[in-house]
């Protein structure tokens, strides 16, 4: 399966937060493409720190909530605590990774929501994945990348 994934981060070392993040996802894959980093204002909330972010391409066999699972592992090990406040809100975070689409699947539970619910409204998400992916179609509005940045 083809993973593309999305890794941000607005404290700390940011810029080494997503080659840490990077190496930890791509141990025991064939390969890798990991796109240019994108600088974004934070999406959800207010804070006085922005985020970078970059798209990361993998092939892996393993199930997609078996990766979900390695994902949060992953976050926690990087020292990232909750991305959300008790309230429920976005807060400042060291990593943040998403599954933003797996191939053409959709999947849709309870715990994972494929392709990403907001990609369509977060250009930290399409600008990477059109340069890691500029064929991809979105499964159910059958666009591109660079179609849903156009409607932003």
């Amino acid at each position: 399966m083809d993973y593309y994934l999305n890794i941000g981060s607005n404290m700390g070392d940011r810029r080494d937060n997503l080659y840490r993040a990077v190496v930890a996802l791509t141990a025991g894959t064939g390969g890798s493409v990991v796109s240019h980093i994108v600088e974004s204002e934070p999406w959800g909330f207010d804070s006085d720190s922005r985020f970078m972010n970059t798209g990361l391409w993998f092939n892996s066999d393993i199930d997609p909530h078996m990766m979900l699972d390695r994902i949060h592992d992953i976050e926690r090990r990087l020292g990232s605590a909750a991305h959300r406040d008790g309230d429920g809100n976005y807060i400042d975070r060291l990593v943040d990774i998403d599954i933003v689409a797996i191939d053409d699947r959709v999947i849709d539970t309870p715990t994972l929501q494929v392709p990403h619910p907001h990609l369509a409204e977060r250009d930290f998400f399409l600008r990477p994945m059109m340069e890691l992916a500029p064929n991809w179609v979105h499964p159910v509005t059958g666009l591109t990348a660079a179609q849903m940045l156009s409607r932003l």
